[in-house]
């Protein structure tokens, strides 16, 4: 089962998120952590994401390209954590073209692999600022990845102020 879950920043769409993982039942549950530690800003995250998962039961996969070539558990619960990192991160590296294949690769073969696999995903493009070239091909690539990840997936939810608004429902 795939489920992409989208919100922006602060909108408690991580928290969701690791609640469709734990009550999902299943034992096996892997976060998959997609962010490069740059700064104290990215540290700071980090530390808190890891907070929310304490006692929770996940084994951390660092990911933050290559989830094509990523072997996750069979049958496991996945949360990718989340898919505008690892999309930045893909397209901004040395191999930028092909980044949206490589990602929905990735994508398609860890939702064979698990029985869940809940994908976080961020809300960037509505905000109706003009970005500079390189930056809005980032977005309309996260753009297109996240129509392409809602096409296939079996939910789709938008968190908006801590309220999850079913899109597409599923019941887990």
């Amino acid at each position: 089962m795939l489920i992409l879950v989208s919100g922006g920043s602060g909108s408690g769409k991580s928290e969701f998120a690791e609640g469709l993982v734990v009550s999902s039942g299943l034992a096996e549950r892997v976060y998959l952590a997609t962010m490069q530690v740059w700064d104290q800003e990215s540290v700071r995250r980090v530390e808190r994401h890891r907070a929310m998962r304490a006692g929770k039961g996940f084994a951390t996969l660092e990911c933050p390209t290559g989830l094509e070539r990523l072997e996750v558990p069979a049958g496991s619960a996945v949360l990718l954590e989340d898919l505008s990192n690892l999309s930045a991160n893909e397209y901004f590296s040395p191999q930028r073209d092909g980044a949206f294949d490589r990602v929905l690769a990735g994508i398609r073969r860890a939702a064979a692999r698990a029985e869940l696999l809940v994908v976080v995903t961020n809300e960037l493009y509505s905000d109706g600022v003009r970005y500079d070239p390189e930056t809005a091909a980032y977005l309309e690539l996260l753009a297109r990845l996240n129509r392409a990840i809602a096409a296939q997936a079996d939910g789709v939810y938008e968190v908006v102020c801590g309220i999850p608004v079913a899109w597409k429902e599923v019941f887990v």
